[in-house]
């Protein structure tokens, strides 16, 4: 008898923009969308019912929740690989998901140590200093960054001109003009973001609420996936497309069924 064949994936949208992330595991993800307010998975807002009880241990209230949050909750809850991009003129996102599904199968599953820590004024989910994983991680992202650029078209110049309002090194500019993102390789810091930039005072705050809440996060994230995310018209908030794991498994998220 044949071995069953796994069900056929539906095509992936065309959109304006597309990038490799990490999805986070749980439990980060559940407290990541309660925190940001949205989930990309499901392309839906968190009610303010759902996080009633969450802002309350965070004691923060919404309002100001929402105003720290505004700037991720564009992305969703992430950790980069390979930063949004248009794709190029020559690729199609059938080839995009072919790639990742070969390179994905390549992998190897391993675990990193984060922390809540500060990065460039926001506050995000970085590796624990001395992380005996780092370099596995800085591996990874920079295999994401190289093996994936053919598919990359070049930024337009009004979004080289943005990134440079951030004050660039003379490495980082380098970085921009050759992989059109000035923190890769060298430059690259993991981070999950969970704040727009904030001044100190709001930093602390936003440090104390996170740390205030009662889910318990173990000392140990999986690393076990590539996620495409797409973000499907300009100034769209990004979704989450196919998740690629490195065991195999493919997965889409029907939005009917994750129900945030």
């Amino acid at each position: 008898m044949d071995e069953a064949l796994p069900p056929l994936l539906p095509p992936i949208p065309a959109a304006w923009r597309y990038a490799l992330y990490l999805l986070p595991p749980e439990p980060w993800y559940g407290l990541g969308i309660r925190w940001l307010g949205r989930c990309a998975r499901s392309d839906t807002a968190i009610s303010a019912d759902q996080r009633e009880a969450f802002v309350r241990e965070a004691g923060v209230d919404l309002a100001t929740l929402d105003r720290w949050t505004e700037a991720p909750r564009q992305y969703g809850l992430h950790a980069t690989f390979k930063p949004p991009f248009r794709l190029a003129s020559e690729r199609t996102v059938d080839e995009l998901d072919a790639a990742l599904r070969r390179f994905a199968q390549l992998q190897h599953p391993f675990t990193i140590e984060p922390a809540l820590q500060t990065l460039r004024g926001f506050l995000a989910w970085r590796l624990r200093h001395g992380d005996p994983a780092r370099d596995r991680l800085h591996q990874l992202a920079d295999a994401c960054v190289g093996e994936f650029d053919a598919f990359r078209a070049p930024p337009p110049p009004t979004e080289l001109a943005r990134r440079r309002r951030a004050g660039l090194s003379d490495v980082q500019e380098r970085h921009l003009q050759r992989w059109g993102y000035p923190y890769v390789f060298g430059t690259f810091t993991f981070h999950i973001t969970l704040t727009g930039r904030l001044d100190q005072a709001e930093q602390l705050a936003c440090y104390r609420a996170l740390e205030a809440t009662r889910v318990v996060l173990p000392a140990a994230m999986p690393i076990d996936n590539i996620a495409l995310f797409l973000q499907p018209a300009q100034e769209a908030p990004f979704t989450v497309a196919r998740v690629y794991r490195f065991d195999g498994r493919i997965e889409d998220f029907d939005a009917a069924q994750e129900g945030a």
